[in-house]
């Protein structure tokens, strides 16, 4: 059923968290196997991997439920994090004045493909 072409992907959206602290995260497991990507994501230090790493899981999940494919042969074909919108809030400064502080937040994309098994 499914072929060679075939991408299934997984988005997380509205995550708190800045998109280039998780782009970071991202370049270091785009085009890996699925099994390397996961043991790089237990083990690097960012808070991004967290996110990252669920959503890699559900991209698995989804290509193994849905498209028919083995886990062991996935690889992790496209891992994006577009920016979503900023909570707006303000921080009191001196004089009464009011600094407005934007906490970011982004939306995960993981796409994973069957791969050539080596």
């Amino acid at each position: 059923m499914a072929t060679d072409t075939t991408e299934v992907k997984a988005i997380a959206r509205y995550i708190r968290m800045s998109p280039h602290k998780v782009r970071r995260v991202l370049d270091q497991i785009r085009g890996l196997s699925y099994r390397e990507a996961l043991i790089i994501l237990e083990f690097m230090p960012y808070r991004a991997c967290e996110p990252v790493l669920k959503v890699l899981r559900s991209a698995a999940a989804n290509a193994e439920h849905n498209g028919g494919m083995d886990r062991s042969g996935l690889v992790v074909s496209q891992a994006f994090a577009d920016q979503g919108p900023s909570l707006k809030r303000f921080r009191p400064r001196a004089q009464g004045r009011a600094y407005q502080i934007r906490k970011p937040t982004c939306h995960i994309t993981v796409a994973v493909a069957p791969g050539v098994e080596s």
